[in-house]
């Protein structure tokens, strides 16, 4: 009975470390990530990219867009952030996300990186709807699981006016809560007194965000 005692332990400590590199390593990737960009000039726009700083024991865990499809139909309980690291939308709210997330104490979240699986739509000349590149089969999926939150994918046409594309957009940052596979709530988390993505950040500032993803955690 002993030994087959100790085999179990030996087998649960296994599983448990292995479980425990797992998140490290995607702790730390996401940390780097992020931290990469620090100071980086956008080319398009000529705005150099905020500097922020991730904590190495952050709990980001990456997901891809079926994983989090499945885990809804699965009825499971979660959070999931949807970004990328180059979104300034995403790294004007990511320190107060990471600052509430350590004093809920939520051990895991998903990460999806939704820059390369979201489709590219335009308008022509006529302002009609024009694919200009399609996007993944699991983030179509993701926008029939979340369709119920989601806000309309907006097109602008030569004058500013606002073109529905006729489908949903899941925008950088999105923070979704999930509970039992029912969907209790989303925000970006961004300040209604900022207006732009690299503009420089007031307390006030940073304490709505702090304040609005305090207020969907809680739930």
């Amino acid at each position: 009975m002993k030994k087959v005692y100790m085999t179990i332990m030996m087998i649960l400590f296994v599983f448990s470390a292995t479980a425990c590199s797992t998140n490290s390593d995607d702790a730390l990737k996401f940390k780097d990530e992020y931290e990469s960009m620090n100071g980086v000039v956008n080319e398009k726009t000529g705005k150099k990219t905020r500097s922020i700083s991730i904590p190495n024991d952050n709990p980001i865990v990456y997901k891809s867009a079926d994983d989090i499809v499945d885990a809804i139909e699965n009825k499971e309980t979660f959070v999931v952030y949807f970004g990328f690291s180059t979104c300034p939308w995403c790294r004007s709210v990511i320190e107060e996300f990471m600052d509430v997330l350590s004093n809920v104490k939520i051990k895991n979240v998903y990460y999806v990186d939704v820059k390369e699986i979201r489709d590219i739509l335009s308008l022509d000349d006529s302002n009609n709807v024009v694919i200009d590149s399609k996007g993944s089969d699991g983030y179509y999926r993701l926008l029939k699981s979340l369709n119920s939150v989601l806000d309309d994918y907006k097109l602008y046409d030569r004058d500013n006016n606002v073109v529905l594309a006729g489908e949903k957009r899941i925008y950088a940052p999105n923070i979704i809560y999930v509970k039992k596979g029912k969907i209790i709530g989303m925000t970006d988390g961004v300040s209604d007194k900022q207006t732009d993505g690299y503009m420089d950040l007031t307390d006030e500032m940073r304490r709505d965000s702090y304040n609005i993803f305090k207020e969907l955690l809680d739930k």
